[in-house]
């Protein structure tokens, strides 16, 4: 129990806005929950949200610890009472999530705390019992794999150190076969093939550049294609990455003459399209394990799939 006495400077305030500034760790929905099972008391009384505070007034709350910490990012989770996921599949080790376009993997990409899908995960877990951070003391649930804020798509993630140990090494060794469905404009020649080329990072403003021959600092880029359909000027595409670079699905089509629909970094927005996000999704994920996987050897040649892709279903039914 933690024992807050109001000074002039508090006074005044809607109980639930003083909570809200006061323990900001602490979501609004479960503040509210707890102040309807007397969990958050004033003047060892039932307390109501709108009450609105006296100098002199005392609360008592009667919640975890982890609630009256500072907000980072390691402790974000605490502010998601209702956990948004997607599952494709979940055991013991790991946890499969189908993100879509517009949610940040992580806070780096610009996301507010609670917001993430890490965020989310870590939420979930610790809602199941399944992660106890206080007991834990160094591991966090952590994602294996990222996806850009705007791309969907199958995300790993790790229940435990010995998990994201052997899959961070599994990713980082390629023994994972990834494959995307992107729309793009026009329809490519060949209808099935590889683009190559060389890819330059310009970190500062975010984007790659993609070019035909070798230049100081860029690196090979390789992406193998097929074209599924093509209509109305558009073509659904499959993809595998042969390497894996920044932005290179998009940077390499629209460098081929073939930008993906919704993407304005890298091509045109065209205007009889209206897309918020670009038409790039990470849709199946096969485990292609060459080498011993340890306690995740189960998964060797499992593929997993998602349930709908929007933009597919939309422009090619």
């Amino acid at each position: 129990m933690k024992e807050f006495t109001i000074g002039a400077n508090d006074a005044g305030q809607r109980l639930d806005r003083f909570l809200a500034k006061s323990v900001p760790l602490l979501p609004a929905s479960l503040a509210q929950k707890y102040i309807r099972l007397k969990r958050i008391k004033r003047n060892n009384a039932r307390a109501n949200r709108d009450d609105r505070l006296v100098q002199g007034d005392t609360l008592q709350l009667y919640i975890n610890d982890e609630f009256f910490d500072t907000p980072r990012e390691d402790n974000a989770y605490l502010t998601v009472t209702a956990p948004k996921l997607n599952i494709v599949y979940e055991d013991e080790h790991l946890i499969l999530v189908d993100k879509k376009p517009g949610v940040a993997v992580h806070p780096h990409d610009g996301a507010e705390y609670g917001r993430t899908l890490i965020d989310h995960i870590q939420a979930y877990l610790y809602a199941k019992r399944e992660w106890r951070p206080r007991e834990e003391h160094s591991f966090t649930p952590a994602l294996c794999n990222r996806i850009d804020r705007n791309t969907g798509g199958i995300v790993i993630a790790a229940k435990t150190a010995e998990a994201l140990r052997v899959m961070n090494q599994k990713i980082k060794d390629r023994e994972l076969d990834k494959r995307y469905l992107a729309i793009v404009e026009g329809s490519p020649k060949p209808r099935e093939g590889v683009l190559k080329g060389y890819l330059f990072k310009d970190a500062a403003k975010n984007r790659v550049f993609v070019t035909d021959r070798p230049q100081a600092g860029a690196k090979s880029c390789e992406t193998r294609y097929k074209v599924l359909d093509s209509r109305n000027g558009l073509s659904l595409v499959e993809c595998e990455l042969i390497t894996g670079r920044t932005h290179q699905i998009r940077a390499q089509f629209a460098h081929a003459g073939h930008p993906l629909l919704g993407d304005g970094k890298y091509g045109k927005l065209n205007k009889n399209f209206d897309r918020r996000y670009q038409a790039l999704y990470s849709y199946k994920l096969t485990f292609t394990f060459t080498t011993d996987a340890g306690p995740l050897s189960y998964l060797n040649g499992k593929s997993f799939t998602v349930s709908k892709v929007d933009f597919a279903e939309e422009y090619f039914p």
